[in-house]
């Protein structure tokens, strides 16, 4: 594991946000939602983590704003996630930045 800490500055709220401290970590994450009145779901991974969110790999593309129940299938931690970035890559998938809404939640089980 690699730790990359940034110093605590940038011009837009988005951009402070991703300067705090991250951690790249591959963490096996589920997704899910409900759309038309179903439970859906979907897994994917995480490329980097932070107390405070994650950035993620997913084969399913969701909305700016989008509120979702993120879970961590390491540990089962779970918590409602909010959608903040997206980029699509293709056959690939998706990349997905992801807010925690329950800051301080020791979600990822590792020190940060």
């Amino acid at each position: 594991m690699i730790v990359v800490k940034q110093p605590d500055f940038g011009t837009t709220p988005i951009e402070h946000h991703r300067m705090q401290g991250r951690l790249n970590s591959r963490v096996p994450v589920a997704f899910e939602w409900t759309e038309g009145g179903k439970q859906c779901r979907t897994e994917g991974y995480t490329l980097d983590v932070s107390a405070r969110g994650c950035l993620a790999a997913v084969a399913q593309g969701f909305a700016i704003g989008q509120l979702v129940r993120l879970m961590n299938l390491t540990n089962q931690n779970s918590c409602e996630a909010a959608v903040v970035w997206t980029r699509s890559e293709g056959r690939k998938g998706w990349q997905l930045g992801l807010e925690l809404q329950q800051v301080g939640l020791d979600f990822w089980g590792l020190d940060l």
